[in-house]
């Protein structure tokens, strides 16, 4: 346990630090913050399903989008006066409120489905798959089918959902006036305060057994039936809980933009996304997490900078994560700190703890 202690206390020194960001970061920088930390909690999904279980998914976009989404079509219906349709409906000759739209004027039915709709579609995607034992890069085609099957629907559903502008031009929500003093830091917090019940909760339910039997099938998937688990049940499990975070993640970031269209779930952001869970490691949720927050800080000041050699850039980075740090920089890191001496040998059970976050 003492050996656990520097990297608890380093994670421990980082939330401090982002908690007081506040007193010390501008407007821009502290709203850009609160994006990035929105993002994360989809990275640590990312994590749960291809560092822990070995699910390659290239479509956590549309998990991300149907979070974003329910949240926004309550934020848009809360600011159109009552009885009366949102403004890109009526510019498009829609006379009634599809039915679908309806239960969204409720913020508690909205909220529940940012969980519920991300969640859901994600375990009916994962059970189709898994239940004919679809593996490896058949999983990455599928999901990134859906996603750009849920993109298209978007971009050509003017009526519905505002196609390609997507749904913006709201100022409420639950009554707390969002461009008023204050709110920043106020959602800047409740994102932090997510972002860390999403890491300490799913390092807490990788350390149970069910950790242990993902990262079984991840290994071996055919010894582990042999064993006598069922790896498609444990798998749509794990599928389902990346859904969660997506949506999640989804929802704050939407709060954060103030909008949410199509071009933001796309393909592109799904692979960056794993491109980040990469580059922070995989096989860590703080890992996963940090590397997301950094490449994107870091893509917001090179992408202004030089914005035709940012492409080029995130490729390279691309390319030096898989041939030089497979496992990521978090990888690299575990990897030295098992090499350095030791005074006790450590016991099993911390060494998965400490993996684990």
């Amino acid at each position: 346990m003492i050996r656990a202690a520097p990297s608890t206390l380093a994670i421990i020194a980082v939330l401090v630090i982002l908690a007081f960001a506040p007193l010390y970061l501008g407007s821009y920088p502290l709203t850009l913050l609160g994006r990035v930390l929105a993002l994360s909690i989809a990275a640590i999904g990312v994590s749960v399903v291809w560092g822990r279980t070995g699910i390659l998914s290239l479509g956590q976009g549309l998990f991300f989008g149907l979070g974003g989404y329910a949240l926004a079509m309550h934020l848009k219906l809360a600011a159109t006066p009552k009885g009366e349709l949102p403004d890109f409906m009526l510019y498009n000759g829609v006379e009634k409120l599809p039915w679908f739209w309806a239960p969204f004027a409720s913020a508690p039915f909205a909220l529940l489905m940012v969980v519920v709709l991300p969640t859901a579609v994600a375990g009916l995607v994962a059970w189709l798959m898994f239940r004919r034992r679809i593996t490896g890069v058949y999983v990455s085609i599928i999901t990134q089918a859906l996603l750009l099957a849920f993109v298209t629907w978007l971009n050509g559903s003017q009526g519905l959902t505002s196609g390609t502008n997507g749904i913006t031009d709201y100022q409420t929500f639950l009554g707390i006036d969002l461009r008023g003093a204050g709110v920043a830091h106020g959602l800047y917090w409740v994102t932090l305060l997510l972002v860390t019940l999403a890491l300490a909760g799913t390092a807490l339910l990788l350390r149970t057994p069910f950790g242990d039997v993902l990262t079984a099938i991840r290994d071996n998937e055919n010894r582990t039936r042999f064993l006598g688990f069922n790896p498609a049940a444990f798998k749509i499990a794990a599928f389902m809980l990346g859904g969660l975070l997506a949506g999640v993640s989804g929802a704050l970031y939407t709060l954060h933009l103030g909008t949410i269209s199509p071009a933001m779930i796309g393909v592109a952001f799904s692979i960056e996304l794993v491109v980040w869970v990469a580059l922070g490691g995989r096989a860590s949720l703080f890992g996963a997490a940090a590397g997301l927050v950094i490449g994107q800080l870091a893509k917001d000041r090179i992408s202004s900078a030089a914005p035709d050699a940012w492409l080029y850039i995130m490729g390279a980075l691309f390319v030096l994560v898989v041939l030089v740090m497979p496992q990521g920089v978090a990888g690299l890191l575990s990897g030295r700190r098992r090499a350095a001496p030791a005074s006790a040998p450590r016991p099993p059970v911390t060494r998965e703890v400490s993996d684990a976050v």
